[in-house]
């Protein structure tokens, strides 16, 4: 079994671990000395960072339905965006099966952060978003970040089939954990959104 297993909810922040980065070598220089150059992103750091920007969407998506009586589980909404991004891999030239899988999910970790609040709001409503973003312009957002999402996911080919992938992805999730300061329940639907990213 992978590592990326659905984690006990929790809103406890936690910064840190390690950061592993890979940088590159030295470049052409001047004089005595030569520079390091800038470190680079592995195609599946770009999907780990990628699947955090969404997963913290997940916390606009909750405000925005929070007592609408929109449902968390939108199943037209989720098919529509399994087959766009199924049609975006297969203009790229890549398998849209592994990409269906892997934005669903996506999906369901999203929603991994939905529930919580939905819990923690119902506990306590003086904790309730007084602002209600509009959804349209959420899923304007998530359009985006699936667009570059699918372009990642075509982009990290070699590295998904590769044996070293789930060690890799481990690595990139504790890498985009520490960069984008995720808390406990952000990191956790992080875990929730890449078990299908590596080749079984």
């Amino acid at each position: 079994m992978r590592l990326f297993i659905t984690s006990r909810r929790s809103t406890a922040t936690v910064v840190g671990a390690a950061l592993l980065l890979t940088t590159a070598a030295a470049g052409v220089g001047l004089g005595a000395g030569s520079a390091a150059a800038a470190p680079r992103t592995t195609p599946l750091e770009t999907i780990a960072a990628l699947s955090a920007q969404r997963v913290e969407v997940g916390d606009q998506v909750a405000a925005a339905k929070y007592g609408t009586g929109s449902p968390i589980d939108d199943p037209a909404r989720e098919a529509a965006e399994i087959a766009t991004a199924e049609q975006q891999a297969t203009a790229l030239g890549i398998d849209p099966a592994p990409v269906a899988k892997i934005f669903r999910d996506q999906i369901e970790a999203n929603k991994v952060v939905q529930r919580a609040l939905y819990a923690e709001w119902d506990a306590d409503p003086s904790l309730v978003p007084t602002i209600r973003p509009s959804l349209a312009t959420i899923r304007v957002e998530l359009d985006t970040i699936g667009t570059e999402l699918v372009q990642a996911i075509a982009a990290a080919e070699a590295s998904r089939q590769a044996p070293s992938c789930d060690g890799q992805l481990t690595a990139a999730a504790v890498h985009a954990r520490h960069q984008q300061s995720l808390d406990a329940l952000h990191y956790a639907a992080l875990l929730r959104a890449l078990p299908s990213v590596c080749a079984d």
